[in-house]
């Protein structure tokens, strides 16, 4: 590490612990202690609490509206009774990592996350290629979580304007302006209303709330019903897999995929006051949240469908919108819906954007990236990393244009984003298993799961394999190149572009925020 470097970090840990215990840029003096601790200085506002950090992860997990349009990934594989059973088998597995993740928030409560942990916690030797590689498939997932939550919001308006004008004819340049059009939104949100997201977030959460009972109450009074037997018990492979139970496996993606990333309370830790009492609290009751509403719109989902094959036949190309149709036999009724889903999607996307935009700004503060010193700048009284918002634009821009030449190949980028995340999951929880296993201390933390620590995050582990190994999988056999899952290979390339970068670069500049921590605090 460079000489000017250490000196301007020692600096930084000297105004922290300098710093006034009263002042909202600096938070509780637990708060203090934790900056201090990791030798970072406090550039970013601490506004957020715990409703607002509840509803932050809950809004950006989405769960019930995500069940809503991923749904199909279970109607083809699974079929009613795999979508139920698979929901319930994907929340209690991810209950388990979340818990594992809230745990090391409290012991380190730091928008680096995942790959700060990393390095804190692993091994000496493999500690820094770790925290390095972890990094970069962090960063993968949120940039892709983006342009993720950009296309769904796309597509559904897309959708909404087939319903109402059956002679649009979809193209993918609209796709891609609609794309860029959100994510604009999404953007000038977080720059220009930053100091009012925790206030913004409240009202989100409110929505998510009105807009579910919404839903859920017009299903149940106007939809018709399907038999509870078939609901619980009839499986079906419409994949043309070889075996039942390969099909149902393969389709977890979607339930799973509405139960993902409520890390991104982590990557807010720095803005959040109280952050190692209040992270924890705000993820874990998030997950209660979300299992609970997810569980209830797939039940009424199931029991409302009617036929499954023409909810899949859906000329608007979203089979709940083919339901809602069906329930309501109103085109009015229908956008209405339709239009609280994509309102709740634009809202997630706002949310992927402060969260990807804090784990970008923290990865490059340690120089885990290609022009940290400009990603990692915070300009005088923004109180945001404005240059990581605008990055996070531009990466979301360039990914939408591969939607012009080729929808399959933006699909694949945009789906790896879950895999990406999953193992920066799986490798910080490692570490902390690893550390329980050889009964190393572990770091004080106002949350702890006490002695379930090692088999709540051997379950999480365990979970993470089954899914990480299904994610990869296309929906149907015999694929083409138009229905083949290629995210493997694109995963594959990223990894194998952060290695050769870690080695011919990365390695002699990035040191792990490791090195910066006081371990005698």
């Amino acid at each position: 590490m460079s000489e000017g470097f250490e000196e301007k970090q020692a600096e930084n840990v000297e105004q922290a612990m300098e710093a006034d215990t009263t002042d909202p840029m600096t938070g509780t003096a637990e708060d203090q202690y934790d900056m201090t601790r990791i030798g970072k200085k406090q550039e970013l506002l601490r506004n957020f609490q715990f409703l607002s950090v509840l509803a932050f992860t809950t809004v950006i997990i989405a769960s019930w509206e995500t069940v809503l349009y991923t749904i199909s990934y279970g109607l083809v594989n699974g079929g009613l009774a795999g979508l139920v059973w698979m929901f319930i088998v994907a929340a209690v597995g991810m209950g388990t990592v979340v818990l594992s993740l809230a745990e090391m928030a409290s012991m380190a409560p730091t928008s680096g996350g995942q790959y700060h942990w990393v390095s804190e916690f692993a091994p000496p030797g493999v500690q820094k290629f770790l925290s390095f590689l972890t990094g970069w498939l962090a960063t993968l997932a949120w940039q892709t979580g983006i342009a993720s939550g950009s296309y769904l919001t796309a597509s559904q308006i897309q959708s909404l304007m087939l319903l109402n004008d059956p002679s649009y004819s979809f193209q993918r340049w609209h796709g891609t302006l609609l794309i860029i059009s959100v994510a604009t939104v999404a953007i000038c949100l977080n720059v220009f209303l930053a100091k009012q997201l925790p206030q913004i977030e409240v009202l989100m959460l409110i929505l998510h709330f009105v807009g579910f009972f919404a839903i859920i109450i017009s299903l149940w009074v106007m939809a018709p019903r399907t038999p509870a037997k078939i609901v619980f018990t009839q499986f079906q492979n419409n994949g043309g897999w070889p075996a039942l139970g390969l099909s149902v496996l393969i389709g977890m993606t979607g339930p799973v995929y509405s139960m993902i990333a409520s890390d991104c309370a982590v990557h807010m830790a720095e803005e959040t006051k109280d952050a190692s009492r209040i992270l924890p609290l705000g993820m874990v009751w998030s997950m209660i949240i979300s299992a609970l509403s997810g569980f209830i719109m797939v039940l009424t989902f199931c029991f409302s469908v009617g036929d499954i094959e023409s909810a899949l036949g859906s000329p608007t190309g979203q089979p709940y919108i083919q339901v809602f149709y069906n329930a309501t036999n109103s085109r009015t009724g229908t956008t209405v819906m339709t239009v609280v889903i994509a309102t709740m999607t634009l809202c997630n996307t706002i949310n992927n954007v402060a969260s990807a935009s804090r784990q970008l700004y923290a990865f490059a503060r340690d120089r885990g990236l290609p022009f940290s010193s400009t990603l990692s700048y915070v300009k005088p009284g923004w109180l945001i990393p404005l240059n990581s918002i605008l990055v996070c634009f531009i990466v979301t821009s360039l990914l939408s244009l591969i939607n012009i030449g080729s929808a399959v190949a933006f699909n694949a980028i945009v789906s790896l984003g879950t895999a990406a995340l999953f193992s920066t999951y799986a490798i910080s929880i490692s570490c902390i298993l690893v550390k329980r296993w050889r009964g190393e201390p572990l770091r004080p933390r106002r949350w702890s799961l006490g002695t379930w620590g090692a088999p709540v995050n051997g379950a999480a582990l365990g979970f993470m394999g089954l899914f990480y190994f299904f994610s990869f999988w296309p929906l149907f056999t015999p694929t083409e190149a138009s229905t083949m899952n290629w995210s493997i290979a694109i995963y594959g390339a990223v990894v194998f572009v952060a290695v050769v970068f870690y080695h011919t670069h990365g390695k002699f500049v990035y040191d792990g925020p490791v090195v910066l921590v006081k371990k005698d605090l």
